[in-house]
């Protein structure tokens, strides 16, 4: 997929209108910014470079109006489409005079949206050829990331758009395909690479902690705080905070989180005086939001707030093409690791890694790789890879198997069905995703 050279921010505070618009836009291949309030959108414009803007008028505290106004003097240039479902004569005259490319009412279609945007983009048809021009040569790597496949292009393109904002991004993706390789990209390619990158792994910090080190806190704060200490928040001030599986974050914390997002500042624990922070937030998870929101385990409103930019890292049974580009990259890391120099790989062996599936993504197929490594002399021939990547004949149903082979192999399709997915796969077997590991590892 090649992305259209435009940007196009959508306001709403109603996220069904956002979900649908975004979903329109992206089938399209625009390149979409999210905004559920004024005062967002106004730092969206200020921070990127926006071609066509949707809004809706009636939105709490600053309305879209306002938005109309702001924009009509501070960016005149800048096309302006309303999308209301509470039209009005009145509206309409003052929409139209403020520059406004249309006005739709919800609901409308998807050829109503279309005919809209056509009025502005007017050889939309035709953009993407335009912005060829903006493709990334994968033959070499992009940062750390390694791939010439059309999914990472694709990335890559949503790369180039944000890199230099400091506009808030969700990267999705199953375990191992390398969401924070793509954070740290956004971050190095672009013009805030010196300032600090902060990784914080959420699911590796005990829950009661992870307040206190995401935002620091005073001397006596709670037992063992024992002098003042600044939260990486603090620590990432005038860069960009990655937070890896944000979905491990409580409550509280998410509570505190919507605040560092809409009002850019942090408040230590045991304080009550807020710190203003500049920084860019990137958030990553393997869990489905979606689905802890229905059961009321992350809050709704700070998904939506962390989506503004979306970038969803297919995983690599999706990219197979891309294979034979991350062997090489491990062949030469291991070997001169453990060889002293280039190992290469025979084409039967290679022919087996590009049949799998790679549940654990490119992690594991990373670790397969410096495993065969150590085993090998030199070359990576078919006898240095696992035995499960290997061609198999299924037994009949009347073979007797040992009750932990079954159990494996039952795992092993329940976690292809989900997707690698280790929470729906757990749920779906009635068992913790700490046994998961045990029954794989045995």
């Amino acid at each position: 997929m090649q992305l259209r050279k435009e940007n196009i921010l959508i306001v709403d505070d109603d996220i069904n209108i956002l979900e649908l618009l975004q979903r329109h836009l992206q089938s399209w291949n625009y390149h979409v910014f999210k905004a559920v309030s004024v005062k967002e959108a106004v730092s969206i414009l200020r921070d990127s470079t926006i071609d066509l803007l949707i809004t809706d008028l009636k939105m709490p505290e600053l309305d879209g109006s306002e938005l109309i106004k702001f924009v009509s003097e501070h960016y005149p240039k800048l096309p302006k489409l309303v999308v209301t479902g509470y039209p009005s004569v009145q509206d309409s005259l003052a929409a139209i005079k403020s520059g406004v490319v249309d006005y739709l009412t919800k609901p409308f279609t998807k050829d109503e949206l279309k005919m809209a945007l056509d009025k502005y983009l007017v050889n939309a048809d035709n953009l993407a050829q335009s912005s060829k021009n903006s493709v990334i040569n994968n033959n070499k790597p992009y940062g750390e990331i390694i791939g010439n496949s059309d999914k990472i292009n694709s990335v890559i393109q949503v790369i180039e758009r944000v890199k230099n904002n400091k506009a808030t991004v969700f990267i999705k993706g199953e375990s191992g395909t390398g969401k924070e390789l793509v954070a740290r990209a956004i971050h190095y390619q672009g013009k805030f690479s010196k300032a600090p990158f902060v990784a914080v792994n959420c699911g590796g910090i005990p829950e009661n902690l992870l307040e206190a080190e995401l935002f620091g806190y005073l001397k006596g704060a709670f037992t063992g705080a024992e002098t003042n200490r600044e939260g990486f928040f603090q620590a990432a001030n005038g860069g960009t905070i990655f937070l890896d599986e944000i979905g491990n974050a409580s409550l509280t914390v998410q509570s505190r989180l919507l605040r560092v997002l809409q009002e850019k500042e942090v408040v230590k624990v045991g304080s009550t005086k807020p710190e203003k922070v500049d920084l860019r937030i990137i958030a990553a998870t393997n869990s489905d939001l979606r689905d802890m929101i229905q059961k009321q385990t992350f809050r709704e409103d700070l998904y939506y707030r962390l989506t503004v930019v979306e970038i969803d890292v297919a995983p690599l049974r999706q990219r197979k093409d891309d294979i034979k580009l991350l062997v090489d990259k491990f062949l030469f890391k291991y070997g001169v690791e453990y060889k002293d120099g280039y190992v290469k790989i025979t084409p039967d062996a290679l022919k087996i890694l590009e049949r799998y599936d790679w549940p654990g993504n490119i992690r594991e197929l990373e670790n397969i790789i410096q495993r065969a490594v150590i085993l090998s002399d030199k070359t990576v021939d078919v006898s240095h890879l696992p035995e499960h990547l290997k061609y198999t004949i299924q037994h009949t149903s009347d073979t007797l198997q040992p009750l932990k082979v079954i159990e494996k192999q039952y795992i092993e399709k329940v976690l292809r069905a989900t997707g690698n997915n280790k929470t729906k796969a757990a749920k779906i077997l009635q068992i913790d995703r700490k046994t998961i590991r045990q029954k794989l590892s045995e």
